[in-house]
């Protein structure tokens, strides 16, 4: 009974796996508080998917959800990005720009591939997710931000932190909740019915009538 209804409650999310409904139990226990939450998996695992759906299931569903690739994030361009510049901060700084973070205030931020940031960039996130203000580049004006963060990366991140390629005190900060996502060959219970959603899926966009 308390597996049918948890599938009940993520039906937007294929998966009845007791892996996947680990995750679901999860999410259901975190979404509503603001703690950090950092998802762990292989490409293709759907980690924005499941940051979606804690912020549906949050107390900002009803505020804005903005995703950042940080992987195509470039070093010069991200505390303009995050943070936002102002009308001449820079060569092409032609008008003033709100930054992710400020956009996402009363919302949720979803931070993904926050492996691939150097060690400089973590620092600065560091210190605005310690401090929950900004900076946009150009002033010396402070912005405060109520964002709930959301995290997601698919490096060896605990490896990283061996390594020094990656903050622990960051790693601290940004993993108050874990999710690890399965990869499919770890949860070959869903394959089917997998399948049979993008069967479905298809056969209506390219309107074709195949059944199995």
């Amino acid at each position: 009974i308390m597996n049918e209804d948890i599938n009940s409650k993520f039906k937007d999310i294929i998966g009845s796996s007791p892996s996947m409904l680990k995750v679901f139990e999860t999410i259901e226990q975190v979404a509503s508080t603001d703690a950090n939450v950092l998802i762990l998996g292989e490409n293709g695992t759907g980690k924005e998917v499941i940051a979606r759906a804690i912020h549906r299931r949050s107390n900002r569903a009803d505020k804005v959800f903005i995703n950042v690739d940080l992987g195509a994030v470039t070093e010069t361009l991200f505390e303009s990005e995050l943070f936002g510049h102002v009308k001449g901060a820079f060569t092409d700084a032609k008008q003033d720009r709100v930054g992710r973070f400020e956009a996402a205030s009363d919302g949720s931020l979803f931070l993904d591939e926050i492996g691939n940031l150097s060690m400089p960039l973590q620092a600065k996130l560091l210190t605005s997710l310690q401090s929950k203000k900004i900076t946009p580049v150009g002033t010396n004006k402070l912005i405060e931000v109520d964002v709930r963060f959301i995290f997601a990366t698919n490096m060896p991140i605990y490896e990283m932190v061996k390594t020094n390629e990656f903050r622990q005190d960051l790693l601290y900060r940004i993993n108050t909740i874990e999710i690890h996502l399965p990869a499919l060959r770890e949860r070959l219970d869903d394959l089917e019915p997998l399948a049979k959603h993008f069967l479905g899926m298809y056969s209506k966009k390219y309107n074709k009538s195949i059944h199995s």
